[in-house]
């Protein structure tokens, strides 16, 4: 039972300080939550967390292939620049057609709140390495082996520690009420500099590490 509450915790913890940072998931969170209702950021936060829970799913069991072929995550990277590229442009373009329209409400069902937030969150590439060198790092330290219960505490906690993080966006946002309409203007402007900003860290990553 220690074994597997300090691999929660340790695991947990990676989780929430990875998810912490403004990023493409967490902002998308607190905007959802601004536009369309706290409970609406809710679901698309569950949606994130359960994306994370697969991809932590799957960095388990592709963690030994991925170092010991490095030019993976090399190429994972490289994906991400298009992704990166792409939502930069995607969110720009948006946040100019959004200009002059007034901010309302948008009638949005959960569904479709939670497979949004599964959509954004499995378009980010570095998630599985991020676990998966995670996981290495936790053998290595003798905190997880591939067995049942410890895969099963491994994505429960990466899942959690995610859906905290984004659950504390969508409650913060909604509170600040008079700054809500602002920052739903100026969401996506943040977000494109947001991407440029991945895209920029990304590719001195591949060219200088």
């Amino acid at each position: 039972m220690t074994h597997h509450l300090i691999l929660f915790f340790a695991t947990f913890s990676a989780a929430f300080m990875a998810t912490v940072p403004p990023g493409l998931l967490n902002l998308n969170a607190a905007k959802v939550s601004v536009e369309k209702g706290k409970s609406y950021g809710v679901i698309f936060s569950l949606g994130v967390a359960s994306m994370i829970v697969i991809q932590a799913f799957v960095a388990v069991w592709i963690s030994k292939f991925l170092f010991r072929n490095p030019e993976v995550i090399v190429w994972l990277q490289k994906a991400a620049l298009i992704v990166f590229g792409f939502f930069a442009i995607y969110f720009f373009v948006l946040a100019r057609k959004n200009a002059e329209k007034p901010v309302k409400l948008v009638q949005v069902s959960r569904k479709n709140s939670f497979f949004k937030g599964m959509l954004l969150a499995a378009l980010n590439f570095l998630t599985i390495p991020y676990y998966s060198a995670l996981n290495a790092m936790w053998n290595a330290s003798g905190w997880i082996k591939f067995e049942f219960w410890d895969i099963a505490v491994f994505i429960v906690a990466a899942g959690s520690g995610s859906f905290v993080v984004l659950y504390l966006y969508t409650v913060y946002f909604t509170k600040l009420e008079a700054r809500s309409t602002a920052f739903s203007k100026n969401s996506n402007y943040i977000l494109s500099i947001l991407m440029l900003v991945l895209l920029v860290i990304t590719l001195i990553r591949i060219f200088y590490t």
